[in-house]
């Protein structure tokens, strides 16, 4: 007996029930822990005896790993699904269908076996993908409420923070998880991970689980050991790939990757890894934001102690793996800790940017950040690495020719400052570093910190008490032969712009000195100026120059400088950073060090949008800029792109532009989504760092 069926989905019913309508895909994609309305069966015989099938589309289904499921209907499987058969005409069955709140997530088939008394047959009705559920109280990722939902989940464009800690910039990026092809991606990745090659079977069956799903993507994302989507890299040029400061968005990165046959995308560096990631979990429906933390901590060793070397010039020595980034971009997702308890639950970190290797593999978190302010850094994952990052203390020493050391600056407030996410339903900015860690300076704040190194095995001067033969020689030698510093400050200075620092002008500066006691003082003033990489890496030495500054009795004295266009114009980094170091000694007193971080601001461009924005009809669009520098530049490149705005990035050339001088380019978008849309705009050339803007968009259905 043959039987011809065929299911109906009611795809909008369900798209609509399940919060999965912008999908821009015709698969049927639902979410666990929730109803599966009205799916009419039509048949063309009498069907008893039957039940459902509900193998996942991968390796080796078996219902002992939760990959496949078999019930009757009207009968709730040992799995807790169930189907459940509605009234319904002759020829059609109506069911209802109710999957388990922790089922796998991924692509699914539906199949009806059907006993007829004589022959056992199965039919393949069709094909669903099942998502997490944060609208489901029983789902692991459930998020009570509606507009975190709407901003954590469902927001597909957003804004990352970036800059100085007194600078914090900040630059829209389009996450674009519901746009075409980027789920398929998103299921694709976790295919492609190490797990997976290894057993694909059990990593599909951990698939129920956001903190194994999390994890697993946080080590694809980057591609040091699984060939994943972006290749990192934070020096050099990028002439083999592209500048990771063009990136404005996931969704070409991710299509990139997928088009060829997962070959990793170059390049990348922090706030990139955190993008692409925040789009993958969004689109497997696991809520998660991006969150920046300024003067980031880079603890190789973990001993939660940041030190940096100097030379009696200023100039900074590499002799230890520790640094400070002025700004690290990780993520953050939401979920409970079924493996460390409920105390835990709630907002996890995740690292996607290749740093260091956990459990042999570059991946970080989850994290919980409760775990991280209590200083509870014995817990999974890595809670260690990410306490560090934001509570280390910084020591800044001396080093002499003789191999001696003088601690001249320590500072136990400086890392982890302004710790920031975008505000929900706003472009605003959040301080979340209350998350993270107790006040600075407060006595539970020194009590977690002192916890933290009993867990980890450190005494209180830095060394680790139990570490491995490997890593305690390292700590030891970094703090052999180190002279701590005597006597009371007898000077105190500053490094003082004088007016807000503009590419393509000069910068002015003043070095302000103060002589706190009444002896007369000579001071030997060394000062340099370094262009850096936002992970305060020095990379062309600007300038250097030293004289001696004499001061009276308590006299102050302020020396003027400048570094000129001409000096850091081909030096200048991407990133548009530069480092001023002053180093002052004094006989018979303690030594002075300051540093001044500078950004150069970009000027600013215009977008402005012409008539109401309305599905499917045209609307103009013009971007007003102007060139920065005191000379002709010939290589600009326009790009724009926007979720549900702009299918594919859109580039247009611009001609040759004068010295300062002002262009104007117009073009067209055809909004295919309403709601509210984010027009990214970014003007790329070799000449000058990337100049960006975004504007907000309210675009309205066909009336």
């Amino acid at each position: 007996l043959a039987y011809e069926t065929n299911i109906n989905w009611q795809s909008k019913l369900n798209k609509a029930a399940h919060h999965t309508s912008d999908y821009s895909s015709t698969e049927v994609i639902l979410r666990r822990g929730q109803i599966i309305t009205d799916p009419g069966l039509s048949h063309t015989a009498v069907i008893q005896n039957c039940c459902l099938l509900f193998p996942l589309a991968g390796p080796s289904p078996a219902e002992s790993q939760q990959t496949k499921v078999i019930f009757n209907l009207s009968d709730q499987g040992a799995s807790g699904w169930s189907a459940t058969q509605e009234h319904s005409e002759h020829g059609c069955m109506n069911l209802t269908i109710v999957s388990p709140a922790n089922a796998v997530i991924g692509r699914y088939k539906l199949k009806l076996q059907i006993d007829s008394g004589k022959k056992f047959s199965s039919v393949l009705l069709g094909h669903f993908v099942l998502l997490f559920n944060p609208w489901c109280p029983n789902d692991d990722v459930y998020m009570a409420n509606e507009k975190d939902r709407q901003e954590y989940v469902l927001n597909d464009s957003g804004i990352i923070f970036h800059g100085l800690e007194k600078y914090i910039q900040q630059e829209a990026w389009n996450y674009g998880q519901f746009e075409e092809d980027i789920l398929d991606i998103s299921l694709a990745i976790l295919d492609r991970s190490l797990n997976h090659r290894k057993d694909p079977s059990i990593d599909v069956s951990n698939r129920n689980n956001p903190i194994y799903v999390s994890r697993v993507i946080s080590a694809m994302v980057n591609s040091n050991d699984e060939k994943g989507v972006v290749e990192g890299k934070w020096n050099g040029k990028y002439c083999s790939g592209t500048n990771p400061l063009h990136w404005s968005g996931s969704v070409t990165i991710l299509r990139k990757w997928y088009r060829r046959r997962y070959k990793p995308v170059r390049y990348g560096q922090c706030w990139v890894f955190a993008g692409v990631m925040c789009t993958v979990l969004r689109s497997l429906g696991i809520p998660t934001r991006v969150i920046t933390n300024f003067n980031s901590a880079h603890d190789r060793n973990i001993n939660l102690s940041i030190d940096k070397y100097i030379d009696i010039s200023g100039k900074t020595l590499h002799l230890t793996e520790d640094s400070v980034w002025n700004f690290h971009v990780w993520n953050e997702s939401w979920f409970i800790r079924r493996d460390l308890g409920s105390f835990y639950d709630g907002w996890q970190v995740l690292d996607a940017t290749p740093q260091e290797r956990s459990k042999g593999i570059f991946q970080c978190g989850p994290a919980s950040t409760k775990a991280i302010k209590e200083g509870d850094v014995n817990l999974d994952y890595d809670s260690s690495f990410v306490f560090a990052a934001v509570n280390a203390d910084c020591v800044t020493w001396i080093h002499y020719s003789n191999k001696r050391k003088e601690r001249i600056y320590s500072n136990t407030r400086k890392i982890g400052k302004f710790i920031s996410t975008k505000a929900v339903g706003t472009n605003s900015r959040v301080d979340v570093t209350d998350n993270y860690k107790y006040p600075e300076g407060s006595l539970k704040e020194r009590q977690v910190y002192k916890k933290a190194l009993k867990l980890l095995g450190v005494s209180s001067t830095g060394r680790r008490t139990k570490v491995t033969r490997r890593r305690r020689r390292f700590s030891v030698a970094w703090r052999q032969n180190m002279t701590a510093p005597t006597g009371k400050p007898t000077i105190s200075g500053k490094l003082n712009l004088d007016a807000s620092p503009v590419i393509g002008q000069d910068i002015l500066l003043t070095l302000s000195l103060r002589n706190l006691i009444t002896d007369f003082k000579t001071i030997k003033v060394k000062l340099s100026a370094s262009a850096v990489l936002y992970t305060r890496k020095p990379k062309t030495e600007i300038l250097q120059w030293s004289r001696s500054i004499q001061l009276g009795s308590e006299e102050v004295k302020e020396i003027p400088f400048k570094i000129s266009y001409s000096q850091y114009k081909n030096a200048l980094m991407d990133d548009r950073k530069i480092l001023v170091t002053a180093l002052c000694e004094v006989r018979q007193g303690a030594s002075l060090l300051m540093e001044k971080d500078i950004l150069l601001q970009d000027p600013f461009l215009t977008i402005k949008v012409f008539g109401p924005t309305v599905v499917h009809k045209a609307a103009n669009v013009q971007v007003t800029f102007t060139n920065p520098l005191s000379e002709t530049v010939t290589d600009c490149v326009l790009r724009a792109e926007g979720s549900g705005l702009l299918k594919e990035q859109l580039q247009i050339n611009v001609a040759r532009m004068a010295p300062m001088e002002s262009s104007t380019i117009e073009f067209e978008i055809i909004p295919y989504k309403s709601g509210t849309r984010q027009l990214q705009v970014d003007l790329v050339s070799n000449h000058f760092s990337d100049i960006k803007g975004f504007v907000m968009l309210d675009v309205t259905p066909v009336q």
